[in-house]
Order: C-alpha cells, then sequence, then structure tokens
C-alpha cells in the first residue's frame, strides 16, 4: 500500500479585532452600571417631585448641602437652555452609539465608563421626552445644590461628569479599549554592565 502523505492543518487565525466576539462580562458591567444610573437617577426624581414643591428648599448639612427642586430646560448645570429639541437629540445620538459600540470593548473600566455616560444620559433624555411642557422639550428634573456651586443638578449630572473623570484617567494611564496599555508606564533602568564605572569612596 502507498503512504499516504500527512495533511497539513494551517492554524486558525485570530478575528480582526472589529470582528471579534463581544466580552459577555464586558457588556453585563455596561449594561448594569447604566441601569442603575438610570434606576438611581429617576428614583429620586419621582421622590422629590413627590415630596416637594417647585423651587422649595430642603436643608440637608445647612447652607452645605441642600434639595432644592428646580426644572432645567437645558443641559448638565443649566448649559444651553434655549437648545432643548438639540440636547434631546444629541442625548438620543449618544445612546445609540454607546449601544452600538458596546461590542467592541474588552476593558471592565472601560465598560465602567461608558455605562456611566450611557445611564447618565438616558436619565436626562427621559425627561426630555416624558415631562412638561412637550415631547422633545421637557424639563429635567434637577434637586441637588452644594455650597459654592453655581449650579443645581441631579445624579445623571453626577455620572455624567464621573464618566468624564475616568476617561481622563484611563486616557492618561495608556489604557486602550480592548483592555491592553499603549506605553509602559515607566521605563525600567538598564543594569550596569561590566564596563560602566563605578564610584569610588
Amino acid at each position: 500500500m502507498a503512504a499516504t502523505e500527512p495533511v497539513e492543518i494551517e492554524p486558525e487565525r485570530p478575528a480582526p479585532a472589529g470582528r471579534r466576539r463581544p466580552s459577555a462580562r464586558v457588556l453585563v458591567l455596561l449594561g448594569l452600571v447604566a441601569l442603575l444610573v438610570f434606576g438611581l437617577d429617576q428614583l429620586t426624581k419621582y421622590l422629590i417631585v413627590s415630596n416637594l414643591e417647585l423651587n422649595e428648599i430642603v436643608p440637608v448639612l445647612g447652607e452645605i448641602l441642600q434639595l432644592h427642586y428646580v426644572k432645567n430646560p437645558g443641559a448638565a448645570f443649566s448649559i444651553a437652555s434655549g437648545f432643548t429639541w438639540v440636547l434631546s437629540v444629541v442625548a438620543l445620538g449618544v445612546t445609540v452609539v454607546i449601544i452600538w459600540f458596546a461590542p467592541r470593548i474588552r476593558s471592565l473600566a472601560w465598560a465602567v465608563m461608558f455605562g456611566l455616560v450611557l445611564g447618565g444620559a438616558f436619565g436626562n433624555l427621559t425627561d426630555r421626552l416624558t415631562r412638561e411642557p412637550s415631547f422633545g422639550e421637557g424639563h429635567v428634573i434637577d434637586f441637588i445644590q452644594v455650597i459654592y456651586f453655581p449650579a443645581i443638578f441631579n445624579v445623571a449630572d453626577i455620572a455624567i461628569v464621573s464618566s468624564m473623570g475616568l476617561f481622563i484617567l484611563l486616557s492618561l494611564r495608556g489604557v486602550s479599549l480592548d483592555g491592553s496599555r499603549t506605553h509602559s508606564a515607566s521605563a525600567k533602568p538598564e543594569p550596569a554592565g561590566e564596563d560602566s564605572p563605578t564610584s569610588s569612596s
């Protein structure tokens, strides 16, 4: 019988980064963070609207921290109050982009960052779509007032600002979306060779 030639099996090539399967842990963490932020934001707004009158102030830590119920037609910290419809469209766009981009994320830290953005954006977007005066132009409920801070804000605003701080931290540390480092934190000094000069006493 003639000997059969061995068949070489080519190793399977790794899929490109953009085609990798989504990480279940990352998606679950991102979703949980977003749901936690959204749920806490909507719950606190419901409690404020149900128990306080508009413009009512309730001291929590004297003048340092107060609950001050106001309606904000603008973005976070009352910015761009005359462009409510534009802000609604932007928030909706941010929400859609994050949901579309989420399967590409591999880093748990970046998942937390995007979860904070998604939960905060969707929390304020819900106000703009469901509250008075009309669909898309609804006023956001703000109620947290801190002494010397120039604006009143809510839980969604806190999540969005926190995500920006985390974004800066991850960028400075060189953490990419797949969890790898784009550069080493510190270069190790090369060991001295035999010919290197030594200090004399």
